[in-house]
């Protein structure tokens, strides 16, 4: 590709029917502010479309309920192996379907939350420094977050996913435990560097390929966090610190997470 031409982005919204905590999560029903109710699937899908400058938004999923569903609320789907172990390989098993893509962000099908600022800041940060085969957003915690992680984390509760950050803006790791340590007396401290992940990637076409053909890792598996195999490899991975959107960003794991993203879609005016 010439230096400076524009490249093509596209959203890829992977979806499995076959949820350990949640089986057919993905057609789960979310009621709006108005009290319309749509799928999950549905409802992220919409997410990635409201992001702008991307070409296409595609789900890729296994399953042909899930694919019949998507297929009638309009979206472009794309069939995908079963054994896919996570959405990043589900994108992968995509690439033949993207066309001439250049930038594959992964937008999860359990998070219809997702702001589309996240993607777009993704997008402009690949596209200021090309070199970015990989790149993912955190949040820098507030005192009040950082505190919820800890109760969760003595409670046994994994909270959230957390990053150590290096002074290149690369990942140097991303745990399920609250990473980085910090004193007691610290927390409180606003200007900690604790960040917390948000699970959306943006990926090089060559990234993703490469991907699938690596092995996964220890930590990947121990952690049960995908993006560790690039780190594992030797992979860089770049963080870009987003801003807060004001709300939370939840997403749907358990059916317990039905009621806060129901109320989130009411606080948000969104049907």
């Amino acid at each position: 590709m010439p230096d400076g031409a524009a490249r093509t982005a596209v959203i890829v919204v992977p979806a499995r029917y076959a949820s350990t905590r949640y089986p057919g999560k993905p057609l789960a029903l979310l009621k709006g502010a108005s009290g319309l109710s749509k799928t999950l699937i549905q409802r992220s899908w919409e997410a990635a479309v409201a992001v702008p400058g991307v070409a296409r938004v595609i789900v890729a999923t296994d399953d042909m309920r899930i694919a019949d569903v998507a297929r009638g609320f309009g979206a472009e789907v794309t069939m995908t192996p079963e054994s896919s172990r996570n959405g990043t390989e589900r994108c992968a098993a995509a690439l033949d379907a993207l066309g001439d893509a250049d930038i594959i962000v992964n937008l999860q099908g359990d998070a219809p939350l997702t702001p589309a600022p996240f993607v777009s800041a993704l997008l402009a940060a690949m596209a200021a420094d090309p070199a970015i085969e990989v790149a993912t957003p955190v949040l820098r915690v507030t005192p009040e977050i950082h505190r919820r992680l800890l109760a969760d984390q003595r409670e046994g509760r994994v909270g959230g996913t957390t990053a150590a950050i290096g002074a290149n803006g690369d990942a140097l790791y991303f745990s399920k435990s609250v990473i980085p340590h910090v004193a007691a007396s610290a927390v409180g401290d606003p200007s900690l560097p604790v960040f917390l992940h948000i699970g959306v990637y943006a990926y090089t076409r060559a990234a993703l390929r490469a991907y699938s053909a690596l092995p996964p890792t220890p930590l990947e598996q121990l952690e049960g966090l995908e993006q560790l195999r690039f780190i594992e490899h030797g992979k860089r991975v770049r963080v870009v610190e987003v801003a807060a959107p004001g709300y939370d960003i939840w997403e749907l794991n358990n059916p317990e997470d039905v009621g806060p993203i129901e109320a989130a879609f009411l606080a948000r005016g969104l049907d």
